[in-house]
């Protein structure tokens, strides 16, 4: 058995494994036995302790000089383990299986036996789907998910991955969502890190059932034509002293230096990403949710954190060799992360939460890039969400928090987020954020949207702010249904379903998202209305308007780049969204005038705080 190891061992030292997962860890060997595979390289023993043992040490032997550990025992599926360790001072500590592919549920940190993930997948349309098309000019709407608080049992309890197939999965298909992205599943022990302080890297939890049962939901969001992102967290982890920290008596896989390695922002440790045991465990865990469990994409969480030095506090003087305060470990890494997944996988996403002027995020490796595929774009939605909380009267001074996304809004290629940061921690939700009376705040909310929807890049909503949720998002509880017992949350609900589906079958607001060529701003020097033409690939247009203040205007002015007759296809302040507008103005017809460098213009009834999407039939 060592001899069979021995080749991938040697890659996995040098950083160049990338399916690592096949190798360590426990698996199933022949019936009723397991292999168990450790790297501890700075360990005197190593062994296993478990159910199958009455937990009792079964010592592994060291292959070679490697600094991996490895033994075959005879154990049951389901069964439980832990690895035990003899630092090299001495001391014996029981530790997590840092491969382990399944854990026992909270508070305990034992893993769990599982048979090998050989689920009988039918999703094969859906992959075929995926490897012809090319997301940059493809609709790409997110529903991003917490799976814990989307909705509970009367008694509290969660939900597992079986139910969340039909109570999750109609729910958002009906809404008209692409993608749904899931808040890190992977094992975590602290409900209120929502995932983000992690200790299972190819582990679903055990919270909401099995690895098998994951797969499921996964496959039948496919055959849905839903697609599946997840959060994957690569650059710290969970404290926990049994986890992965000092996990053989020395820093492995954080950095040695423990200021390096501490991270005080989260309260984690970060990862040593210029290690190479770490690159093949990280890099294989990417791999490991592609290839395993089908899914559609990665948002690579924190991607400022590996990118600087002096990101957290405390290291606000911190450089690395050349002076400089990037993280030059932390750029190799992750260029090497995107260069090993599109290599294996180029028609999956690859999205980097990244809040600062990085240059070059979603630009290639060869081109100098760090190589993810979309970023978030963090100022268009600090500044949008700045601008729509403001008091109209108030937003007259400052025009530009929308205006200036238009200079930089091709710097990347962008998702525009409304997510679970921006309605938690007493930030308020989105609908909370929204000035004036409760019917205002539903016409701002809507216009916000639309601005959101026809804007170039692609979109993410947070679950419960399309129907306007109030209270802001709680972890431990499942979201405010009751709230669509009321006729304005009820009509935001259907304003929302409408928006996304005139999105997904209008080619106009994404088939040139990255190009500078798919907008063409019409009205942008007002700081009250605004207007823009979106195209696609074609001749096909959609003309928007945006009216950002509380006043109706009659008779305005929208410069059209052809003449002929036009159709309102949505309107915000229709009576159905709960608006007041019971008869809307459909039909439009030019005016053989030409306004703001279009050879033609109509004229409308702008509502107030509202907008007008217009196409020409």
């Amino acid at each position: 058995m060592a001899e069979e190891l021995l080749p991938w061992l040697y890659l996995f030292n040098r950083g160049e494994d990338t399916q690592a997962y096949h190798r360590f860890g426990a698996h199933q060997v022949a019936p009723g036995q397991w292999r168990f595979v450790v790297w501890a390289p700075h360990a005197q023993a190593v062994a296993i302790v478990g159910d199958f043992s009455a937990w009792k040490p079964l010592p592994l032997t060291v292959v070679e000089e490697t600094g991996v550990w490895q033994g075959t025992f005879e154990a049951a599926v389901g069964q439980l383990y832990k690895v035990q360790i003899t630092t090299a001072s001495g001391e014996t500590v029981e530790k997590i299986d840092p491969f382990a592919f399944a854990f026992e549920r909270k508070p305990g940190t034992a893993a769990r036996l599982v048979a090998e993930l050989d689920f009988q997948w039918r999703d094969r349309k859906w992959l075929a789907h995926r490897q012809q098309s090319r997301a940059y000019d493809q609709p790409l709407n997110i529903y991003e998910l917490h799976l814990g608080s989307f909705k509970r049992h009367d008694d509290g309890s969660y939900l597992t991955y079986l139910e969340a197939i039909d109570e999750v999965l109609p729910y958002v298909k009906k809404m008209g969502y692409t993608h749904i992205e899931l808040m890190p599943l992977m094992e975590h022990l602290l409900d209120a890190s929502w995932g983000y302080q992690l200790m299972g890297y190819y582990a679903p939890t055990s919270r909401f059932g099995a690895p098998a049962e994951f797969q499921a939901f996964v496959d039948a969001a496919h055959r849905l034509g839903l697609g599946v992102i997840m959060d994957w967290v690569p650059g710290h982890f969970i404290r926990n002293t049994d986890t992965l920290a000092q996990f053989d008596g020395t820093p492995t896989f954080e950095y040695q230096d423990p200021h390096r390695a501490d991270n005080v922002r989260w309260g984690t440790w970060n990862f040593d990403l210029g290690k190479t045991q770490v690159q093949s465990f990280l890099i294989s865990s990417a791999m490991f949710w592609l290839q395993v469990y089908h899914l559609d994409g990665l948002r690579v969480d924190a991607v400022s954190n590996m990118l600087y030095m002096d990101y957290d506090a405390g290291k606000e003087h911190d450089r690395n060799q050349t002076g400089g305060r990037e993280n030059l470990e932390g750029i190799a890494f992750l260029q090497r992360l995107n260069t090993e997944v599109f290599a294996a996988h180029p028609d999956v996403l690859m999205i980097a939460e990244e809040s600062s002027d990085f240059p070059q995020v979603s630009a290639p490796v060869d081109a100098g890039g760090l190589g993810f595929n979309y970023k978030w774009n963090m100022g268009w939605m600090n500044d949008t969400l700045r601008y729509f909380s403001l008091d109209p009267s108030v937003r007259l001074a400052h025009p530009d928090l929308l205006t200036f996304s238009w200079v930089y809004m091709h710097n990347e290629q962008f998702i525009l987020p409304f997510s679970h940061d921006e309605v938690v921690h007493g930030k308020k939700s989105l609908m909370h954020k929204m000035p004036g009376d409760r019917y205002n705040q539903f016409a701002n909310l809507r216009t916000m949207m639309v601005w959101q929807m026809t804007f170039p890049g692609k979109k993410l909503l947070f679950m419960g702010s399309e129907w306007g949720q109030f209270l802001e998002w709680r972890d431990w509880s499942q979201l405010e249904w009751r709230d669509l017992a009321d006729p304005l949350n009820a009509a935001m609900q259907q304003f929302t379903a409408t928006l996304n589906k005139l999105y997904r079958r209008t080619p106009s607001l994404w088939a040139r998202d990255h190009s500078p060529a798919g907008i063409q701003i019409t009205i942008g020097d007002s700081n009250q209305y605004l207007s823009y033409i979106r195209w696609d690939k074609g001749q096909d247009f959609i003309v928007v308007a945006l009216n950002l203040m509380p006043e109706e205007r009659q008779h305005f002015i929208v410069p059209v780049p052809r003449s002929g007759t036009y159709t309102v296809v949505l309107n915000t302040e229709s009576y159905h969204f709960g608006g007041t507008w019971r008869r809307l103005q459909r039909t439009l017809r030019t005016r053989g005038v030409p306004a703001g460098d279009q050879p033609d213009s109509v004229e409308v009834v702008l509502p107030a705080m509202g907008a007008l999407l217009i196409e020409q039939r």
